[in-house]
């Protein structure tokens, strides 16, 4: 069994504008695009924690999605300015499962994913312990 933290315990939010290139002919948001808004917020998220992702690959620690449970609630547009809420609300030995949500600044959300991260051994690609620091981090954090 893993760390259950309380979604309020860590909480990071990341700034995003909707640019040209994300969306599609209509001006909304092309839904792969919702992806990368999350994954740009967990690396942020890591960062400010003073994680290094390219560090980790350095010593052969890769962070990979295992699983994604995501909703589209309703389309983002053109030029909005959105917020990636992140939490985390499971930390286990070798995976973190962040729930994360693209809110507009009247703080509908559009978009919500359930995200399962895994920790590998980027040359044998397969599950690793996550490195203590990490976990001290999230569990002391407060992001």
């Amino acid at each position: 069994m893993g760390i259950i933290l309380h979604p309020s315990d860590v909480i990071f939010h990341w700034p995003v504008t909707v640019y040209y290139e994300d969306t599609d002919a209509g001006g909304v948001v092309y839904h792969s695009n919702y992806l990368k808004y999350f994954e740009r917020a967990r690396t942020e998220m890591l960062r400010s924690i003073g994680v290094s992702q390219h560090s980790l690959l350095e010593e052969n620690v890769a962070f990979v999605i295992r699983h994604i449970d995501i909703d589209f609630l309703q389309g983002a547009r053109l030029d909005e300015q959105l917020n990636v809420v992140t939490t985390i609300s499971n930390l286990k030995k070798a995976s973190i499962t962040f729930c994360q949500e693209i809110v507009n600044l009247d703080g509908k959300i559009l978009c919500k994913a359930l995200v399962k991260v895994a920790c590998i051994d980027n040359v044998k690609m397969r599950p690793k312990a996550m490195p203590q620091s990490i976990v001290l981090e999230f569990t002391e954090s407060d992001c």
